[in-house]
């Protein structure tokens, strides 16, 4: 038995973050427009999260994420690097602490949290869809 590919999973990871950061820059000129910066950044996590799963489903079976475990720590690894992407980016564009933790405060509308605990459960969730992992995984 062989472990997790460590390669994959950060591959996947930047796959995840490339296309998380097309589709903000298309939802700030687009989107954000119309309805409000908070609203697009609402409708943001719901989107990044269909983006989130989308890539987790096509990349599982090259990651190697056989067990539970496995899955849940690779979907730990990716919150983890994006909590420092997403920090990192905001104080890069300074962002006064107030709006970079504006997204993950409840009160002021932020989601952001629910698209992490989103990521965190990605690649357990894309392993229980049928065909994911193929019969030989589930051998003992």
């Amino acid at each position: 038995m062989t472990g997790m590919n460590w390669k994959r999973v950060s591959l996947t990871w930047l796959m995840i973050v490339a296309a998380e950061s097309v589709s903000g820059t298309l939802r700030r000129l687009f989107i954000a427009p119309l309805m409000g910066d908070m609203p697009s950044r609402q409708l943001g996590v719901f989107l990044g999260s269909a983006i989130i799963f989308l890539i987790t489903v096509m990349t599982f079976r090259g990651m190697a994420l056989r067990s539970s475990k496995e899955q849940l720590l690779a979907g730990a690894f990716w919150t983890v690097l994006t909590i420092g992407f997403e920090v990192g980016l905001g104080l890069l564009a300074r962002a006064t602490q107030e709006r970079i933790l504006s997204d993950y405060d409840l009160r002021q509308g932020g989601l952001m949290i629910f698209g992490l605990l989103f990521m965190l459960f990605s690649p357990f969730l894309a392993a229980k869809l049928p065909g994911v992992i193929d019969a030989q995984n589930h051998k003992r």
